[in-house]
Order: structure tokens, then sequence, then C-alpha cells
């Protein structure tokens, strides 16, 4: 069998996102990884070269650039469960009324660049975005990215719930905002964008993008409406999503679910090359953004 070589465009298998799926979100084990994308790509010079294309790239260009006079964003610090938390603050720049507010929470990697730009794109959108920084307990995201993902490992998950908890409380008093409050979250922030469905029931709106789910025996506390977006190539997370739509019928919960054919887990994600589906990342985002302002009006 022809091996993927480096001669014009590296090319990237199913095999190869796979594999990094697991080594990004179950072994962590860098080494291991490299080992099996070399035998994949049938070099270490391949797999150098694929390897960043199967990663974020955090040089990647914003959609909303951080300086877009359009929006105004702040790094600020507020009181989360046992502490304070980190957070970067978007908001319009022109804004008549108050707002629905939304949280924005990070993929594996900590409050990076990419969830920045995304902020910014809610806050475009006509909505107060607060990205808190979950690393927060551990001092903050670290520029290293699989730094900042083995940091995830240390994580009490209790806290981290308690502290999605405690962000909504405090966009709930924002001054501009006008008390309704819901969460976008990707990846580890669909899962625990999840969860705080299930601890904060006066969160009006959740969108989980491949999120893994909650038990299903706590689909009964969930009050927000709930979109769920997942990727058709996603086999790792999709395993529960019927589990999860069976418990939310039982519990009567307002909830829309979308798979997306042919798309793999981070379509959404831009800074990733090989992962990225334009087309899937355009419609959910439609979708999220008029699930939102139904909800949070």
């Amino acid at each position: 069998m022809t091996k993927p070589t480096i001669a014009d465009k590296p090319i990237i298998t199913q095999a190869m996102i796979d594999a990094y799926d697991e080594y990004t979100h179950l072994t962590l084990d860098r080494r291991r990884f490299m080992e099996q994308l070399t035998r994949l790509a049938g070099s270490g010079a391949a797999a150098a070269a694929i390897a960043p294309m199967l990663a974020a790239n955090s040089a990647q260009a914003a959609i909303v650039a951080e300086n877009d006079t359009r929006v105004k964003g702040e790094d600020i610090s507020y009181p989360g469960s046992g502490g304070k938390m980190k957070g970067y603050l978007v908001k319009p720049a022109s804004r008549a009324g108050k707002l629905g507010t939304v949280i924005v929470i990070h993929e594996n990697r900590g409050l990076n660049p990419h969830i920045r730009d995304v902020a910014r794109r809610v806050a475009l959108e006509g909505f107060v975005a607060l990205a808190p920084d979950f690393l927060s307990p551990l001092g903050g995201t670290p520029d290293d990215e699989d730094k900042a993902r083995d940091m995830f490992t240390k994580l009490d998950p209790a806290q981290t719930v308690a502290n999605a908890v405690a962000t909504v409380a405090y966009l709930k008093a924002d001054k501009d905002g006008n008390g309704k409050v819901g969460a976008i979250g990707f990846c580890w922030g669909g899962g625990t964008a999840n969860m705080l469905a299930v601890n904060a029931p006066d969160l009006a709106a959740s969108v989980a993008y491949y999120g893994m789910q909650p038990n299903a025996a706590d689909a009964a506390k969930i009050k927000a409406a709930l979109l769920l977006h997942y990727a058709g190539l996603d086999d790792r997370t999709n395993a529960g999503i019927d589990a999860f739509k069976k418990a939310l019928d039982a519990a009567h919960v307002e909830y829309t679910v979308y798979v997306y054919e042919g798309a793999n887990h981070a379509f959404n994600n831009d800074t990733s090359a090989a992962r990225y589906d334009k087309k899937a990342a355009d419609l959910a985002w439609g979708r999220t953004i008029a699930f939102l302002k139904q909800k949070l009006a």
C-alpha cells in the first residue's frame, strides 16, 4: 500500500485524525502518538509535517481581530466558587438596551487566542460574552498547549462546575446584560456546558459542540434549552448520544440535536487545518446564534 508522502501537500487520513483525537483526549502520550503517526505517514519527516496540521495553530488569523473597533474586550477577574477566576469579557462597542449574556467555554487547551476570537464573534452578534479561564485555580492557561492539556487532568471536576455556576451569577449581574445567561462550549467545554446545564437551574440556554454527555440520571435537573452539535465521524463522543436523548425525552427537556455527517471532532476550530470543516462550522454557527438570540432575548 502506498504511504502518504510530503512531496507536495501531506495526505492526512482519517486514521491519523483518529490517532490525534486519542492522543489529545485519552492518552496524552505524545511519544506514542508520534510513533503511530510515523507508521501511518510512512516516515518521520512526513509525520513531522502532518502533526502541526492536526493540531491547532494559534498563529492562524482571527476572524474578528483583537483590535476590531466593533467590539470592546478586556481581561478581567471575578469571583469564582473558591477564589478568583480569570476571563476575557467582550461587548459590542455600540449597543442599545440590555443584552443577552453568553459564557464561552474553551476546549482542553484553555483560554487561548482561538477562544478569545470566538468570544469576539459572539459579542459581534449582539451579546455580552465572557470566556472564563477554567485553569485559573492552577494559575491560568500557559502558552504551551501540551502543558495546558496536561493541567486539565489536575482540575477538580466539582470545583470546575462550581466555577461555571459562579460565572452564571456574575453575568446575571452584569450592568449591560438583561439577566439571561446562556453558554456555548467546545470539546471539553461542550461537556462542561452540559454539566453547567445540570447544575445551574437559572441557565437559560446551553450549546454544546461535540461535548461529552452528563449522566443520564442528571438529565431531569436540566432547565435550560439545549442545542447539541455532534460530528458524524466522532465515534468516541457520539457513543453517548442515544442514552442522553432518551433521558432528555423522559425528563421533558427542550433540546435539538444535529449530527454533521463527514465532519470530525473539533470541526468548528478554524485553526486546525486537518479537522476544520467550514461547511459544518458555518451551518452550526448560524444555528447557534439563532438559538441564542431566541432564548436570551
